[in-house]
């Protein structure tokens, strides 16, 4: 019976040498970009940022002073912003079921071995490539130049890229799912659609989930910013609190608390629910 042999210990020294200086070099190479940028940034900067550093909080500042001085508006102006968070709420849910379910489609059709038309694989990973590379900002300006403000430009921009990152979750999912129920399903005669509803669809169905909720909060977050160029919502009305300055400060800090009561809120309720989403899929 022959035994392997040892490994040298002077090869194995100098590889964890050879991965030190590597990491070394690269800590270094970071270190340069991020002050080399940094000196760029302050260059290019209106003012100097260690120069105005010590008045970094003389806005927030402003605008907690007038809220707290009218206080008793804030109820009153809690239910006014109501319909504009439920706006918000509503372009997060749509985007975010419309991109789940062409995520769907697109990452049976992604998934190596899983695939209809094999050769096609590498260019649906690339349309979800580009749907995640391209901002929802930059989505959501050229819809509104299209179709003017509103929600249906934030929904667009949202479900786009939504589409590409749910996609690729979606796909890695797939990849890791147990073929033998599809190999069964196809020895019967089962068609392409029939094999992926039945045979893969459950296995993954947890996970999809559990991705599904996350990318909702997510798009909770994105809906808002996205009120900023015009696209609806509470963020539309956050900016034109912002825009009227001294006398609208009160509204600034009741959105906010508003918003992230909201988002607090679903984020407790979608934790407990991936949680137990996976759990289930884990112990089926």
């Amino acid at each position: 019976m022959s035994l392997a042999p040892h490994p040298d210990p002077a090869d194995y020294l100098a590889m964890v040498r050879r991965k030190r200086l590597y990491g070394g070099v690269l800590l270094v190479l970071f270190v340069v970009l991020m002050v080399s940028g940094f000196r760029v940034a302050d260059a290019r900067n209106a003012g100097g940022f260690f120069d105005g550093l010590h008045r970094v909080l003389d806005f927030p500042a402003e605008i907690f002073t007038e809220a707290f001085a009218n206080w008793q508006n804030l109820p009153g102006l809690f239910v006014q912003f109501i319909p504009s968070l439920i706006e918000t709420l509503n372009i997060a849910a749509v985007s975010t079921m419309f991109g789940a379910l062409l995520a769907m489609v697109l990452a049976f059709l992604s998934t190596r071995g899983l695939a209809l038309w094999p050769r096609m694989t590498p260019v649906f990973r690339r349309m979800m490539d580009i749907m995640r590379a391209v901002p929802e900002i930059v989505i959501a300006l050229v819809l509104i130049f299209l179709l003017g403000g509103g929600p249906v430009p934030a929904m667009i921009a949202i479900a786009f890229h939504t589409t590409g990152a749910l996609g690729k979750l979606f796909s890695e999912a797939a990849e890791n799912a147990d073929l033998k129920p599809v190999e069964g399903l196809a020895s019967t005669g089962a068609g392409w659609i029939q094999r992926m509803w039945l045979g893969i669809l459950p296995q993954v169905a947890p996970n999809w989930s559990s991705y599904a909720l996350l990318r909702f909060e997510i798009n909770i977050r994105a809906s808002a910013i996205l009120g900023f160029v015009g696209s609806g919502g509470i963020g539309y009305d956050l900016k034109t609190a912002l825009q009227w300055g001294q006398g609208k400060y009160d509204q600034v800090v009741a959105i906010f608390a508003l918003l992230l009561l909201t988002i607090i809120v679903v984020d407790h309720f979608s934790d407990r629910a991936r949680a137990r989403l996976v759990k289930g899929g884990l112990e089926a």
